[in-house]
């Protein structure tokens, strides 16, 4: 088969471009012919396959733009059907392209004849902020059924009335032209409990599959100590529950905690570690690269996911998992799906720092648990995240949408 695969980012930016780039390898493993569409950037990696680009449009740094081609732009309408005209793919498969490549791209596909396949690794379609979260970082489900004036009042995208009036449009004019319920042919969601809120929002059920994300598990055969520590890595934001986690591990009077990443609530985490006399129990490790952070989850006692928002499907409990150490996961969204709670690790009731810090406190003790639920955390990611298991239902969704055509 022949798949465009479309992403607005052509550079490692978050989940949506690790998917990306690691399906265009999967997909030409299997004998496949792929090509990439996706904006200008100077980070972009070269894949060594056909590649399109339409020109570059940052939101966050106020580019020159008309402020309805982040709606639909007739440039990247023409550019998706010379990419087209070009490479006669039999099937597109959309990642993140709203806003910055705009639907446009999927009237070109329509008009083209081209199967159009979408996987939604956010909440766009139903949320114009994207995450569910409203500007405090609240979880916020009031836009749901096209109420996006509450995106608008709250100040949603970005804490912005201009950004959010222009999110609201944009989810007007997604929902009365029904981009996602008609122009795009199958949607597959990285979790169920995503594909549920669609079905909520009222999106056929027969055009709708849950699919959890893929790894290549022999990126992640290496050999586990238990250096005594919890690990979180990560974004450091309010939704990613980092400082519930602060306050939990205040609460114990063992074990150590390091912390990987970077974000807003960095001098917040650092104030919370002093104020606690936690300086001698919490390192602070920064960013990490993607062999740095497999060599700290490797030698970690267990990895700790406290995110207090609608988490999808999380290549950082994944790649635990992989691993074979276990997670202590909020009981929120995807994150039950993956970590099987008294199998391959423990959840606890989401926002309850009580019963995180009794969850964390269980494994620091008791180290023949933890060993057991590594184990069994790596069983389980042979058994459900292996990317031929991926391949194999994923190319029962394109034969679908090949067929439908």
């Amino acid at each position: 088969m022949r798949i465009l695969l479309v992403n607005k980012f052509h550079y490692l930016n978050g989940g949506s471009e690790k998917y990306y780039f690691e399906l265009g390898k999967l997909l030409k493993e299997k004998g496949n012919q792929v090509a990439y569409f996706s904006m200008e950037d100077e980070r972009n990696i070269k894949t060594g396959d056909e590649e399109y680009f339409v020109k570059k449009i940052d939101l966050n740094k106020g580019s020159k733009l008309k402020a309805f081609d982040v709606i639909y732009s007739k440039e990247n309408y023409k550019k998706m059907k010379e990419a087209i005209n070009e490479f006669k793919p039999d099937i597109v498969h959309l990642n993140n392209f709203q806003r910055q490549l705009s639907a446009s791209i999927v009237k070109a596909c329509n008009e083209m004849q081209v199967p159009v396949v979408f996987t939604a690794h956010d909440m766009q379609a139903i949320c114009p902020a994207i995450s569910m979260l409203d500007a405090q970082k609240n979880i916020c489900e009031e836009c749901m059924n096209g109420k996006y004036i509450n995106c608008i009042r709250k100040k949603c995208v970005k804490g912005s009335t201009l950004k959010s009036v222009l999110g609201a449009i944009e989810g007007f004019h997604y929902k009365n032209k029904k981009i996602y319920t008609d122009k795009i042919s199958y949607i597959i969601t990285p979790s169920i409990f995503y594909k549920d809120k669609l079905k909520k929002e009222g999106f056929q059920e027969n055009k709708l599959k849950a699919i959890h994300n893929f790894i290549d598990l022999k990126d992640y055969e290496l050999e586990t100590i238990d250096n005594g520590y919890a690990l979180y890595f990560g974004r450091l934001a309010k939704e990613k529950g980092i400082i519930n986690l602060i306050k939990a591990f205040s609460k114990l009077d063992k074990g150590s905690l390091y912390i990987a990443g970077d974000g807003p609530e960095k001098e917040k985490i650092k104030n919370m570690i002093k104020e606690n006399n936690l300086e001698n129990r919490v390192k602070m490790l920064g960013f990490l690269n993607p062999d740095q952070m497999k060599d700290a989850i490797r030698k970690s006692k267990f990895v700790v996911i406290p995110s207090i928002w609608y988490e999808n499907c999380p290549y950082s409990v994944i790649e635990t998992l992989a691993i074979g150490k276990p997670v202590v996961g909020a009981d929120i969204a995807g994150i039950p799906e993956l970590v099987k709670n008294g199998i391959s690790g423990l959840t606890y009731g989401y926002d309850d720092v009580s019963e995180l810090a009794q969850k964390m406190n269980l494994l620091f003790e008791n180290e023949s648990l933890a060993n057991k639920y590594g184990k069994n955390a790596k069983k389980q990611a042979y058994e459900e995240y292996d990317k031929d298991i991926y391949y194999n239902e994923l190319i029962e969704v394109y034969e679908k949408v090949r067929i439908r055509k």
